[in-house]
């Protein structure tokens, strides 16, 4: 048993590590000041509007959770939504990985509907359409980045679209290969497109609107951090480089969200000829208005602790909801 889970576990931590060490080669390469710099810019007006930026996207992306939820025929309350979406948020910012929050959301959601298949279908959708619309988006703007970014920003788009192209192609190969034998797996991959379709492809243009717009609120967190880190650069400038950052923030390799994200900022913002350090410092500011914007999720997990210790678990979803008598169909 021991063996066995550890062995589901090795590949989480495997992506920590090489997190931590991401993490620790930029500290080690650049001076001190580049992350002491960025602590001393954070005030409570910087506060405010992470916390209001953080507001919008949240609700943006729980929204979005909740078209695809319920076009898989599954119950979510908008409340919920936002809820979850906050908490998971929150555990993405404090936890190694950055999607211990996302697993969470999933498996909590299953068994708030009494359906984990499809709740976990449901939030890996979610996440592939913001991650879809991120790539393509990066890709468009990598042609205002500079000759010299382009084969780096070609290949952190690579890896984004890659990944959503190659589950594709396995659904596809696979629902073809399994059709007339008809085993679980094929079963299983049959259920996951049937729920693409009813959950994406049905409600795509909405899915879409949501994705955007939740991509322009976490641009828009990275643009106040650069001009509190003193960047004066155009805006239009600075977007290309910033969605790039996103599109680092986006590989499962990191520490809450940092490493890979800080040494491609600095990367982009050297080569672009607004130096390094302090693209460093931009980075470092995100992060810790990413993690202010986040705190709401903190105050979720607290309620929630409280009342489990005053409410009986059964029949009770986290949030004191009354989950629903039988699982999954129905809006």
């Amino acid at each position: 048993m021991t063996g066995g889970r550890t062995h589901r576990w090795w590949p989480l931590w495997a992506r920590t590590l090489a997190g931590f060490a991401v993490l620790a080669a930029v500290v080690w390469w650049y001076p001190l000041e580049a992350f002491t710099d960025a602590f001393g810019v954070v005030g409570l007006p910087a506060v405010g509007a992470a916390l209001g930026i953080g507001a919008v996207t949240t609700v943006l992306s729980a929204v979005r959770w909740l078209t695809v939820a319920r076009g898989v025929g599954l119950r979510l309350p908008l409340r919920r939504a936002v809820a979850d979406y906050y908490l998971a948020v929150f555990l993405n910012a404090v936890l190694p990985a950055g999607v211990i929050g996302d697993v969470y959301r999933a498996f909590s959601h299953g068994r708030y509907t009494g359906d984990m298949g499809r709740g976990v279908r449901a939030v890996v959708l979610e996440r592939m359409a913001g991650q879809a619309v991120l790539a393509a988006t990066g890709a468009a703007l990598l042609f205002a980045l500079p000759t010299a970014l382009l084969g780096f920003g070609l290949r952190a788009v690579g890896v984004t679209a890659g990944v959503v192209g190659l589950v594709a192609l396995v659904v596809a190969v696979g629902l073809r290969v399994g059709r007339s034998r008809r085993p679980r797996w094929w079963r299983a991959l049959r259920a996951a497109a049937a729920d693409a379709r009813a959950g994406l492809f049905v409600r795509g243009p909405r899915v879409l609107l949501l994705s955007a717009a939740a991509l322009t609120g976490y641009v828009s967190m990275f643009l106040v951090a650069a001009r509190l880190a003193g960047v004066t650069a155009p805006v239009l400038q600075l977007v290309p480089l910033l969605v790039l950052a996103l599109l680092a923030m986006s590989v499962p390799v990191n520490v809450g969200g940092w490493g890979p994200r800080e040494a491609v900022t600095a990367l982009a913002f050297g080569v672009a000829g607004l130096g390094s350090r302090e693209g460093l410092t931009v980075s470092v500011v995100y992060g810790l208005l990413a993690l202010v914007a986040a705190l709401p999720g903190a105050v979720v997990l607290l309620v929630r602790l409280v009342r489990r210790r005053r409410v009986p678990r059964e029949g009770f979803g986290e949030d004191g909801e009354q989950g629903p008598a039988r699982g999954g169909r129905g809006r």
